[in-house]
């Protein structure tokens, strides 16, 4: 069934486009598919991710597609994930249509180790409206994670809304929204219990018509179990955490994108363990802005905050405009996305023997101010 406006009438398109647009289709596909000339491909939106297949949908009906070999020898993020959008041929996924965006994030088991070789980027979802960085208010909890989490979205182009799940755990949880908004700066953030539904009307407003949420976090932080309350149905299996640990199961293996009452989707995302990042696209900057805004300031327009003369980020910590904590947070995911970079055009071996230099550098300056001093 193609819908290029090349080969159908205007009365055939709307009835067409009717099912798609329910499922997030719009004029940036369109005019995509638009400037393809095969009449033999239809578009469907990719729901789910199975071993060696793909469930796809037009918006009335399901189906499972393979996809072609050649996709397999293009680059790695031109491969379907949940959430693209496809163009199929006797099921057969052909070619995936340009993402509006896309979550990102660094393959698992190489973060935290420099020796290793540079992160493949794992894609998680695509053509995405919101991200809903889900954090349970139990063991859970950790500002720190919740600063990554933001930096990896904001790398990505995306806008995340925080939701703090298991408020009945606690008599005044408010305690923990405003904490976390010193962290989050403009970003919403929703208390909620799924056990017994408090909080949940202001999210059904992410839900409208065509829009797309992925949900990220820890597994056991209660992404499941809010996909199951937002549909009024058992959409998702859900687990306990362990009262010992107070880490989560596995329970969801799978990304599938679910169609919710409220007209909109959400992409159920298995837990995550490790927050790696893959690219550099600005987004230390947004989620620390404080310290970016003094930044511009320092004496020195390469200034490391470390112990530059005129460092206003520096006196920033001492006068309280900053806390230490979050500077601390600032220096090692700015290391770390500087060896990422690194990585990505030197060997390994380069790159420590230019880091191990500037340490040297940075040390000898270090002592010669203080010979100066003396």
């Amino acid at each position: 069934m193609m819908i290029n406006k090349k080969h159908v009438n205007n009365t055939n398109i709307n009835e067409i486009l009717q099912p798609l647009i329910k499922m997030g289709w719009d004029s940036h596909f369109q005019t995509h598919l638009d400037n393809i000339c095969n009449e033999k491909v239809f578009p469907a939106r990719v729901v789910g991710v199975r071993k060696n297949s793909f469930l796809i949908s037009q918006g009335n009906s399901e189906s499972l597609a393979t996809a072609a070999g050649k996709l397999n020898h293009q680059k790695k993020n031109l491969f379907p994930v949940t959430g693209d959008w496809v163009l199929v041929n006797d099921k057969v996924i052909s070619a995936v249509l340009p993402r509006k965006n896309s979550l990102s994030r660094g393959a698992a088991g190489t973060h935290g180790k420099q020796g290793s070789q540079p992160n493949k980027a794992q894609i998680i979802a695509a053509n995405l409206d919101t991200v809903f960085i889900v954090c349970g208010l139990d063991q859970d909890y950790n500002m720190r994670r919740l600063e990554r989490y933001l930096t990896l979205v904001y790398n990505c182009g995306l806008t995340p809304a925080i939701i703090l799940t298991k408020a009945d755990l606690h008599q005044n949880p408010e305690h923990y929204v405003c904490e976390v908004e010193t962290v989050a700066f403009e970003v919403p953030v929703h208390c909620i219990s799924a056990k017994d539904s408090i909080g949940l009307a202001p999210l059904e407003l992410y839900l409208s018509k065509g829009r797309t949420i992925v949900m990220v976090g820890s597994s056991g932080s209660g992404k499941s179990t809010l996909v199951n309350r937002l549909s009024g149905k058992t959409m998702q299996a859900t687990n306990r955490v362990s009262a010992s640990g107070g880490k989560g199961k596995h329970t969801t293996t799978c990304r599938s994108l679910i169609m919710m009452p409220q007209g909109g989707m959400v992409i159920d995302n298995p837990g995550i363990r490790e927050i790696g990042f893959w690219d550099d696209g600005g987004g230390l900057n947004v989620a620390f802005p404080e310290i970016e805004n003094l930044a511009t300031t320092c004496r020195f327009h390469d200034c490391s905050h470390t112990c530059e003369p005129g460092c206003q980020v520096l006196h920033g910590v001492t006068t309280g405009a900053i806390r230490k904590d979050r500077l601390d947070s600032h220096h090692k995911m700015r290391r770390e996305l500087a060896y990422l970079s690194d990585r990505q055009t030197k060997s390994a071996g380069r790159v420590e023997k230019e880091r191990w230099k500037a340490v040297s550098l940075k040390i000898k300056a270090i002592n010669n101010r203080k010979t100066k001093q003396a």
